[in-house]
């Protein structure tokens, strides 16, 4: 069982990024995904969270209107569309799946 997140790297501020969250051993369409982030000297943070049943999305109130959560079940991948992107979103970003899985982690850095 393993959950990897990767996609990160350096955009300019106004940028877009998408990171993937790719599963292993299980499949994610039965869990509930989170994406979270880690800035620097920060506790993690939920950035957003998708439900298994209904699909709903649950944005935080820093990224709604500029990302967004799909899922590519056949190849069992979430993805996250980062748009407009700002220093402030400069972090770590992990994926979640089902409150259990965790992915290492693929840093995000928004320069200016």
């Amino acid at each position: 069982v393993q959950l990897q997140a990767y996609g990160g790297g350096l955009v300019e501020v106004g940028g877009s990024l998408r990171l993937s969250c790719a599963a292993s051993g299980f499949g994610l369409r039965y869990y509930n995904i989170g994406w979270f982030r880690q800035a620097p000297g920060q506790a993690r943070e939920e950035v957003l969270c998708q439900s298994s049943g209904d699909r709903r999305i649950h944005y935080s109130d820093a990224v709604k209107g500029r990302f967004a959560m799909t899922r590519d079940n056949a190849q069992n991948v979430a993805f996250l569309e980062m748009n407009d992107l700002t220093t402030e979103d400069t972090a770590v970003y992990y994926c979640n799946a089902g409150g259990n899985y965790w992915g290492q982690g693929t840093l995000v850095t928004v320069s200016s």
